[in-house]
């Protein structure tokens, strides 16, 4: 299992920078990905080994990973692994995991006290672990002085169903509700502004509150996908979704829109889940896309 931190890619004015939490095998990509041929994987052995397939062990590689952004003067982070002791029954994998994430968070430069955002692009547990850590038997926020953005439709479809209940999520109950309870919550819907060159937008199939984050700044462009693709070869084959996908129809058609605007407007495509090369530039090739070339 390789851990480490990125140098900094600057878009415009923006500064990105990757640090990693952990990066290993997966699942086989017939498991992840249902639909697709297994030739097509071998007919791209080229370039998907090793960094996003190992044809030996059978799985797709993976990496769970934040984007730290630094956006006129804040810090704003997105997405936040899986978090150190968690109870994970559903994903044992994930299940009491004790790495150096804030330490390699601190060698990019950023203290828990510095974030000023930080934003959760769905409410999956590998994507808002870090939001808490324990602190005197109690789970309290990371980033204390952060406003935390989420997805109103994920905050009510894993959240409790009523006032007076508490979520059936562990997720929920460890990484989402002691950050509502300290007040640092902000709920958004279908499209939110952070600033002049950072903005959000709904982006449901995943789950029904996914969304992506627009990157703008001088004449360069970004979008921030989330988990819209776990492997490149959902950048080939953009109508099969992952295993992963609470509607993977709609999740279908959000991929191809958000792949389209991309190409047409040279946006660099940055998924949460991609080791190696963790972005890429993306261009049409009939009904579907391929890859321009990588970066990050």
């Amino acid at each position: 299992m390789d851990e480490h931190t990125d140098g900094p890619l600057l878009l415009g004015e923006v500064e990105i920078r990757r640090v990693i939490e952990l990066e290993a095998p997966f699942l086989p990509p017939a498991a992840l990905v249902p639909g697709v041929p297994e030739e097509l994987w071998h007919a791209h052995r080229d370039w998907l080994a090793p960094d996003f397939w190992d044809p030996e062990s059978g799985r797709v590689m993976a990496a769970v990973q934040t984007w730290v952004l630094r956006s006129e003067g804040k810090t704003v982070l997105v997405d936040t692994g899986v978090g150190n002791g968690r109870d994970r029954p559903d994903a044992p994998h994930f299940a009491h995991l004790d790495t150096g994430f804030l330490a390699r968070l601190a060698a990019a430069g950023v203290r828990p006290e510095d974030v000023d955002i930080v934003v959760n692009t769905h409410l999956h547990g590998d994507h808002v672990g870090w939001n808490t850590r324990e602190q005197d038997g109690d789970w309290m926020p990371t980033f204390p002085n952060a406003t935390y953005l989420m997805p109103a439709a994920d905050h009510a479809h894993f959240g409790p169903r009523g006032a007076d209940e508490e979520s059936r999520d562990p997720v929920f109950t460890d990484s989402v509700a002691p950050v509502d309870r300290a007040g640092r919550t902000l709920l958004w819907s279908g499209f939110h502004r952070i600033d002049a060159q950072l903005t959000l937008e709904a982006a449901p199939g995943h789950t029904p509150g996914s969304s992506v984050l627009r990157l703008a700044s001088g004449s360069d462009r970004a979008v921030f996908v989330g988990d819209l693709l776990h492997t490149p070869v959902q950048i080939l084959e953009p109508a099969h979704s992952s295993c992963l996908c609470a509607d993977p129809r709609e999740a279908a058609e959000t991929r191809v829109r958000i792949l389209g605007r991309a190409a047409d407007e040279r946006e660099l495509v940055v998924p949460a889940h991609f080791r190696g090369a963790g972005a890429a530039q993306v261009r049409r090739e009939g009904g579907r896309f391929a890859v321009s070339r990588w970066a990050a």
